[in-house]
């Protein structure tokens, strides 16, 4: 076993490191991610190991990075495309939706499209406007992606490689305020927990609260803080918001018998809609109070100054929590 301290960022360098050097179908592409390494330095060195047919530096065209990557992989090639922000990624969204989550179902399961689209997402870094979107819910709401999200740097180098490993297209989630987070990670690991699986990393008895990405912080940092005022929180990290375990947090939630979701994105039309409405089908008669959601307002994400009042904070998480538990 060989396990290091690192940041969730280098755990998905080496996951691809290990990735480009088990398979050489495997390529990475984008802008700037090259020479320079990517603006979050995610991809540092790869370029100059791997060379720069492997290690690909783009021109600055989203829909042409998609584009390209979807023609090499009905080619047989594996291609991780990054997608330098979140609110980049809207020029190849049409690639994205129309041909590259469609084409293995309208081809009647003859092509395959083994394509990862890495997205920094995600705010709390100060970023200008169009740098801390949280598009999920778009492209989860679209059949044939898959659309996942690692927490810790644990998950960040096993489910990259799995991303990576899958048939199917991945939109890898990367929540960028977290990149700096260590954690110790086995780096002898190949695979983790897989690409459809929940967790629960907290355990409790009085409320489950649902998270994921850069959320799943917020939801343990508010479990810390119920826990000095006697109250025993929960907490399950999605891990993967298509295909949804709603296995695991409907187990959780007839534990606990309430239920509080927690994501950036807007609350409205959100992916805590989805985990309300199967939960409240699938633990009706379990349920001592409504499914709770705590996320992002129905505005355009706000200036940097503003963010901190925008995202859910501990506060927030835990005024929900009390109003779940006074019902």
């Amino acid at each position: 076993m060989s396990t290091e301290r690192v940041t969730l960022g280098k755990a998905l360098n080496l996951g691809m490191r290990r990735a480009l050097e088990d398979d050489p179908s495997v390529l990475l592409m984008g802008e700037d991610i090259g020479t320079l390494g990517g603006v979050f330095r995610v991809t540092d060195g790869l370029q100059k190991d791997f060379g720069p047919d492997r290690v690909v530096d783009t021109p600055l065209a989203e829909s042409g990075i998609v584009g390209t990557a979807i023609g090499l992989a009905l080619r047989g090639y594996r291609p991780v495309c990054e997608i330098q922000f979140d609110g980049f990624v809207f020029p190849a969204f049409d690639q994205i939706t129309t041909m590259l989550a469609k084409m293995h179902y309208r081809s009647r399961g003859q092509l395959s499209l083994p394509v990862v689209i890495r997205i920094p997402y995600g705010g709390g870094i100060g970023a200008v406007e169009h740098h801390s979107e949280s598009p999920e819910v778009l492209f989860a709401h679209t059949a044939g992606l898959r659309v996942v999200s690692p927490a810790t740097p644990g998950d960040a180098f096993t489910m990259i490689q799995e991303a990576i490993a899958s048939p199917d297209p991945v939109i890898f989630l990367e929540p960028k305020a977290r990149y700096w987070d260590k954690a110790d990670v086995d780096l002898g690991r190949t695979t983790g927990s897989g690409l459809d699986r929940a967790r629960v990393v907290r355990q409790g008895t009085d409320v489950t609260l649902v998270a994921h990405g850069p959320s799943v912080t917020t939801a343990l940092r508010a479990a810390d803080a119920a826990a000095q005022d006697g109250r025993s929180v929960e907490v399950v990290d999605l891990r993967t918001i298509s295909p949804l375990d709603t296995a695991t947090v409907a187990e959780s939630v007839r534990r606990t018998g309430r239920c509080v979701v927690v994501h950036e994105a807007p609350t409205l039309y959100g992916t805590g809609g989805e985990v309300a409405a199967r939960i409240s089908e699938e633990c009706f008669y379990h349920l001592e109070a409504p499914v709770l959601r705590v996320g992002g307002f129905h505005t355009p994400y706000p200036v940097s100054r503003l963010e901190h009042d925008y995202l859910p904070s501990v506060e927030r998480v835990l005024e929900a929590v009390e109003r779940s538990l006074a019902h």
